[in-house]
């Protein structure tokens, strides 16, 4: 096995109430990116996956078919503290068991985090409303992992502490 992405530091942000999007990109180039309802970190597999209702992700659905690429970026809105995860083996599939009861802790977690924003609760909860049937798990191990908060490591590969 190569380097551990998943280290101690990445895992401990990501039980912070982060918020997620998903991208890809096409065989031109051009980016696709979708909100996430959701994600999961299997720890012991170092694999992660995150959900996304399908009829907004359609092409970010098949950019990742016709690739496997993938990148996460997971935020904590009320300090921007940001991660961003790059996957290149993702496969997309249904639910699997326990991934329901995550994406509505996470949908709980989003009114949590963004209501103190400003955000209406009623909003928050109809931007992550959906139903199982809806829903796509992309599946990925993580390969790199990056600095996305803003300032001067932004962008950086991560080689210790996530700032």
């Amino acid at each position: 096995m190569g380097e551990r992405i998943l280290t101690d530091d990445v895992l401990e942000f990501l039980q912070h109430r982060v918020m997620a999007s998903v991208a890809s990109r096409n065989a031109d180039q051009v980016p696709s990116v979708v909100r996430c309802v959701g994600f999961r970190v299997h720890e012991a597999s170092q694999r992660m996956t995150v959900f996304v209702v399908a009829r907004q992700a359609e092409r970010l659905l098949a950019d990742i078919r016709a690739s496997g690429l993938v990148a996460a970026v997971f935020s904590e809105p009320h300090t921007h503290r940001s991660l961003q995860l790059k996957g290149e083996n993702a496969v997309i599939g249904p639910l699997e068991e326990g991934d329901w009861p995550a994406i509505g802790a996470y949908g709980e977690l989003a009114v949590a985090e963004l209501g103190p924003l400003g955000y209406a609760e009623a909003w928050i909860r109809k931007a992550f409303e959906c139903t199982p049937a809806q829903v796509q798990a992309v599946r990925f191990t993580p390969s790199s992992a990056f600095a996305q908060t803003p300032g001067p490591r932004a962008g950086a590969r991560l080689s210790g502490a996530l700032p």
